[in-house]
C-alpha cells in the first residue's frame, strides 16, 4: 500500500419532512461529509461522517486547507499515525473543537474502510468479529411527532426493531412519565424502552422521573441532567434511584468517557466515533469500558456503529431514526438489510461494505472539492 495522493469530499444537506424538537434542540436538516481518500497506488476509502449542519463547509476547510497537507505522503495504513498527524486540527481554542474531530473522523473511518478493503475483510470482523448482526432501536418519542405514541410503536413493531429510545426531558416529570406509561402499555414487555433527556432536567427532577417510571422496565436513563455538572449529577441519579444511566455522546475523547466510568455516572457509554475524532478513538473508549464493566453503544451514525458494536463483546445496540428523521441512512445506504427480529444484519463486503447510491448524493450535494498531493 503507497501513500495517501488525494482526498475528495462531498457535502450533503437534506431538508427534513418536518422540525424535530427535543428537550431543548431542534432539528430542520440532516447533512453529513462524504470523503474519499485515495493513495498512489489507487487504493480507495470511502466514509460519511457527522451530522453537523451549521459547520458543514467549516469541516471542509478543515479537511482540505490543515488535515490533508499534512497527510499527504504518509503510509494509508499506518492508521495511528495519520490520526496523530491530523490531531492539530483539533487544538484551534477560537473555535468549535468538534469541527475539527468530524474533519478527523473522515479521515480515521475512510483510511479504515480503505484498510478492510486492502485485506478484503469487513470492518466488523477486523476489529474483533464478536457478532454478525447487531440488534437495532429507533430514536422517536419526540414531542411534536405527526404519529401519536400508539401509531410510532405500532410502526416500529411492524419493522421488527428491538425496541426505541424515547425522548424526555422538555415536560415534568410527571408528564414525561405518563408518556412513558403509555409507551410501555403498548409496547409491551418484549420491546426495549430506554429514555433520554437530553441533559434536560436538575438532579432532582431526574430522579423524581426515575422514581416514576422504576416499573416500565427501563433500559438505560441517557443524560438526565443539565450539562454543568453532569458527571457527578449523573452519579447521584444512578445511585440513588438505582437506574441503569447512559451518556457519552457529548464527550470529545476517550479520557472525557474514562472520566465518566471513573466517577461511577455511566453504565452504558454511547461515545460518538464522528465527533471524537473516528474509531480509532472509540476503539479506546471501548477498551478502557472493559475495566470498568461498563457496555458500549454509539450515538446515531449506524453507518459505522453497526460495525463497532458488533466487533464488540460488551456492545449493546445500534440506533437509527424513522426515515423522515434521517433520510440520509435510509435512502443513501442501498444494501442495508432489512431487520429480522429486532437485528440487522452486518454487510458482508470489504471495509464498511456499504452500497452508496450515487443518485441520491447528486440530489443533495450542496458542493463537492478534491485535493491532491
Amino acid at each position: 500500500m503507497s501513500a495517501i495522493s488525494r482526498v475528495e469530499t462531498e457535502l450533503i444537506r437534506v431538508p427534513l419532512a418536518r422540525i424535530y424538537k427535543g428537550s431543548f434542540y431542534q432539528m430542520t436538516h440532516r447533512s453529513t461529509v462524504l470523503m474519499r481518500i485515495f493513495t498512489e497506488d489507487g487504493a480507495m476509502g470511502e466514509a460519511y461522517v457527522g451530522d453537523e449542519d451549521a459547520g458543514l463547509s467549516e469541516i471542509d476547510s478543515i479537511i482540505h486547507d490543515e488535515i490533508a497537507p499534512r497527510l499527504f505522503g504518509h503510509e494509508a495504513l499506518a492508521i495511528e499515525k495519520c490520526w496523530e498527524i491530523a490531531r492539530p486540527a483539533t487544538w484551534n481554542i477560537l473555535r468549535d473543537r468538534r469541527l475539527g474531530l468530524v474533519a478527523t473522523a473522515a479521515f480515521d473511518t475512510a483510511l479504515w474502510d480503505l484498510m478492510g478493503r486492502s485485506l478484503n475483510i469487513p470492518l466488523w470482523k477486523l476489529w474483533g468479529g464478536f457478532r454478525d448482526a447487531v440488534p437495532v432501536i429507533s430514536i422517536g418519542g419526540y414531542y411534536n411527532s405527526n404519529l401519536s405514541i400508539e401509531e410510532e410503536i405500532a410502526y416500529l413493531q411492524d419493522k421488527e426493531f428491538a425496541g426505541m429510545k424515547f425522548k424526555v426531558g422538555g415536560l415534568s416529570p410527571e408528564e414525561d412519565a405518563k408518556r412513558v406509561g403509555l409507551a410501555r402499555s403498548v409496547a409491551g414487555p418484549d420491546f426495549k424502552i430506554a429514555v433520554d433527556a437530553n441533559q434536560g432536567w436538575d438532579i432532582n427532577s431526574a430522579i423524581k422521573f426515575a422514581q416514576l417510571v422504576q416499573d416500565q422496565d427501563i433500559m438505560w436513563f441517557e443524560e438526565p441532567c443539565h450539562w454543568e455538572n453532569d458527571r457527578r449529577a449523573m452519579r447521584d441519579v444512578r445511585f440513588r434511584s438505582g437506574i441503569a444511566v447512559c451518556a457519552g455522546q457529548t464527550e470529545m475523547s476517550a479520557a472525557g468517557c474514562r472520566d465518566l466510568m471513573e466517577v461511577g455516572a455511566i453504565d452504558y457509554c454511547n461515545f460518538d466515533s464522528s465527533w471524537s475524532g473516528g474509531p480509532t478513538e472509540w476503539r479506546r473508549a471501548a477498551a478502557l469500558a472493559t475495566t470498568y464493566g461498563v457496555k458500549m453503544a454509539h450515538h446515531e451514525e449506524a453507518q459505522v456503529s453497526a460495525h463497532l458494536i458488533a466487533s464488540q463483546p460488551h456492545g449493546t445496540y445500534i440506533e437509527f431514526f424513522h426515515p423522515d428523521r434521517d433520510p440520509i441512512w435510509h435512502n443513501m445506504i442501498a444494501n442495508a438489510a432489512a431487520l429480522k427480529n429486532g437485528f440487522m444484519a452486518l454487510p458482508a463486503g470489504a471495509g464498511l461494505g456499504w452500497e452508496l447510491d450515487r443518485d441520491y448524493i447528486s440530489k443533495y450535494r450542496i458542493s463537492q472539492r478534491a485535493t491532491k498531493r
